[in-house]
């Protein structure tokens, strides 16, 4: 009967080791070759589809703006970055970027949709329909019917909705509200097209929308005694508790006029 010979301790380590040092060496020949393949100059991003809203973009004005702030290839390109490239071009608010095999990327834009002018004379900044302040070139926008908003740093949402929560209640009364400002101390403010200057006081839109109510239900019969249409009127202070005072355009009096309902 033969005997089994035992494999000696250091032939076992030399065995372990070789098999190892394989492994890794293979390991490094396929990521060498894996970063030769994605490298490869065929896979360059060659073309760029853009889709969506491009109303204010183009090939050549994203080329400009975009173009060189995209490296790499097909599977080297950071989506990420892309991403916040395209979305740092004029106009574009939201872009969704992705690979197109072999070498190009595929790109759908949302656009800002601009609902009213921000700031004051010389400000070229817009609001979006999500309240969202950006910049653009004004030139590019019909600024007729855009209203004026304005409001400290980050308040761009909150405005937009006291804007479109008065403005149809002056619409009711043929009057359009032309500007719309928030203080800093957190009072409201706004201008009629018709030039009247009305203080709406502070709180949000549960504690303004009343007082607006309470004015616009009783200003024809106010008007009325003074032989005036509503468009006659030069201001208004709807922050008293109890009413609101008035000043209507060619009317004098010696005190405050206070209409109490």
């Amino acid at each position: 009967m033969k005997s089994v010979l035992a494999t000696p301790v250091d032939v076992k380590l030399m065995n372990l080791t070789v098999a190892v040092l394989v492994l890794v060496f293979v390991g490094l020949c396929a990521i060498a070759a894996v970063r030769v393949f994605t490298r490869a100059t065929a896979f360059d991003i060659q073309g760029i589809t853009v889709t969506g809203d491009t109303r204010h973009n183009n090939s050549v004005t994203l080329r400009a703006n975009v173009a060189p702030r995209i490296a790499g290839t097909f599977f080297t390109v950071d989506l990420a970055r892309a991403r916040t490239a395209f979305e740092g071009a004029p106009w574009v608010r939201r872009a969704i970027v992705h690979r197109d095999f072999p070498n190009r990327l595929r790109v759908s834009l949302q656009e800002h949709q601009p609902v009213a002018l921000w700031g004051g004379e010389g400000d070229a900044r817009l609001v979006n329909s999500f309240g969202e302040v950006f910049e653009a070139n004004l030139g590019e926008v019909d600024q007729d019917g855009l209203p004026m908003l304005s409001g400290p740093e980050g308040t761009g949402p909150e405005v937009l909705a006291m804007y479109r929560a008065t403005q149809p209640l002056f619409a009711a009364m043929d009057m359009q509200v032309e500007q719309l400002a928030l203080s800093g101390r957190g009072s409201w403010s706004l201008r009629l097209d018709a030039g009247a200057e009305i203080e709406l006081g502070r709180g949000g839109p549960d504690e303004v929308l009343p007082r607006v109510e309470r004015f616009l239900k009783t200003l024809t019969q106010v008007v009325s005694r003074y032989g005036r249409q509503a468009s006659a009127i030069e201001s208004a202070d709807l922050r008293h508790e109890n009413g609101y005072a008035i000043r209507l355009r060619g009317v004098s009096t010696t005190q405050t006029d206070v209409a109490k309902k």
